[in-house]
C-alpha cells in the first residue's frame, strides 16, 4: 500500500473512532450493572406524583428542554442560589415563578440514592422522568442515553438569552434551536410536547386584547378559542391563572396539539407562529404529524434524543450530584 494510501486509510479510520465516539458517549445500557431499575424507580415516583398533579410529568419535561439549552443537559437549572458562586438558573425570566416539579426532581433523586448510592446524575434523571411522563401520558417509549455527569455552575444570564420564549417569532425561536445544534424538524417536534401541561395567562394574554400594541386581538387566534381565553384570563386578572396548553386532550401525549395548530388553536404565540407563519418550512411539518400520529412519535423521540445529546459532560468531567439542588 502506498503511503498516501496508508495516510487516507489512517485518516478514515481516525474519523470514524472521533465520530463513534462522540455518538458512543452516552447509552442506553450506562447503568446496567450499576443501577439497573433506575427506570423503574423513576418512573414509580412519577406514577405517585400523577396522582396529585396531572401536570407533573409536562413540568419534569421542561426541566429537561431549559437545562439542556442553558450549558448543555447538566442539571445546572436544578441548582439552587447560594449567595455566592451559584446565581441560580431558577430565578432566570424564563423559569422563575413557573419551572416546577423540582420537588418530585428531589424524591427520584431520593429513591434512586437509596438504591444505588452516588451512581446516577441529576442530568440523566431529567432525561429519565422526561421518557417516562411522556410515556405514562400515552406517548411513545424510547432508550433513553444515559452517561451525563452534572455541572457544579449554573448560567441564569445564559438561561435569560437562550431559552425559547413564548412571545419569539419563529425565526428567534429556529436560531436559538439552531444554536444548539438542533433544526427545523426538531423544533415542530419538540413544541409537540405542548400537546400536554398547562400555562400561565401571562405567558399569552399579550394575543388576547392587544397583540403587537395593534389594539386588535392576535388575528391567527380561531374567534371561539378567543372568547374562552379572554374569559379565563381576563384584562387586569391574574397572570398566574393556567390553562390547558392542548384544549383537546389535556394530559394526554398524542398529536392533537398539530391538529389545534391547523385550527388557530395554538395557545403561545410561539405555537401558532408554526403554522401560521406565511411561508415557513414548519408548517408542511405541522401538516404531516397532524395526518399522522406514528410520524410525530417516531420524530419527537428523535428530537429528544438529540436535545438529550447537547454538550453533556461526560467521563471525569463535573460531578455525580448527592443534591440535585447542591454541588458536592
Amino acid at each position: 500500500m502506498s503511503s498516501f494510501s496508508s495516510s487516507l486509510l489512517a485518516m478514515a479510520v481516525a474519523i470514524f473512532i472521533f465520530f463513534s465516539q462522540s455518538n458512543a458517549q452516552l447509552s442506553s445500557t450506562f447503568y446496567s450493572s450499576t443501577c439497573p431499575n433506575v427506570s423503574s424507580i423513576v418512573s414509580t415516583v412519577i406514577q405517585q406524583a400523577l396522582q396529585n398533579d396531572a401536570r407533573i410529568g409536562a413540568s419534569l419535561i421542561r426541566l429537561h428542554f431549559h437545562d439542556c439549552f442553558v450549558n448543555g443537559c447538566d442539571g445546572s437549572l436544578l441548582l439552587d442560589n447560594n449567595g455566592t458562586t451559584i446565581v441560580s438558573e431558577k430565578d432566570a425570566a424564563p423559569n422563575n415563578n413557573s419551572a416546577r416539579g423540582f420537588d418530585v426532581v428531589d424524591n427520584i433523586k431520593t429513591a434512586v440514592e437509596n438504591a444505588c448510592p452516588g451512581v446516577v446524575s441529576c442530568a440523566d434523571i431529567l432525561a429519565l422522568a422526561s421518557e417516562s411522563a411522556v410515556s405514562l401520558a400515552g406517548g411513545p417509549s424510547w432508550n433513553v442515553l444515559l452517561g451525563r455527569r452534572d455541572g457544579t455552575t449554573a448560567n441564569q444570564a445564559g438561561a435569560n438569552t437562550g431559552i425559547p420564549a413564548p412571545f419569539d417569532s419563529l425565526s428567534n425561536i429556529t436560531t436559538k434551536f439552531s444554536n444548539v445544534g438542533l433544526n427545523v424538524n426538531d423544533v415542530v417536534a419538540l413544541s409537540g410536547a405542548h400537546t400536554f401541561g398547562r400555562a400561565q395567562c401571562r405567558t399569552f394574554n399579550n394575543r388576547l386584547f392587544n397583540f403587537s400594541n395593534t389594539g386588535n386581538p392576535d388575528p391567527t387566534l380561531n374567534t371561539t378559542y378567543l372568547a374562552t381565553l379572554q374569559q379565563v384570563c381576563p384584562q387586569g386578572g391574574s397572570g398566574s391563572t393556567v390553562t390547558n396548553l392542548d384544549p383537546t386532550t389535556p394530559d394526554t401525549f398524542d398529536n392533537n396539539y398539530f391538529s389545534n395548530l391547523q385550527n388557530n388553536r395554538g395557545l403561545l404565540q410561539s405555537d401558532q407562529e408554526l403554522f401560521s407563519t406565511s411561508g415557513a418550512a414548519t408548517i408542511a411539518i405541522v401538516n404531516n404529524f397532524s395526518a399522522n400520529q406514528t410520524a410525530f412519535f417516531q420524530s419527537f423521540v428523535q428530537s429528544m434524543i438529540n436535545m438529550g445529546n447537547i454538550s453533556p459532560l461526560t467521563g471525569s468531567s463535573g460531578e455525580i450530584r448527592l443534591n440535585c439542588r447542591r454541588p458536592n
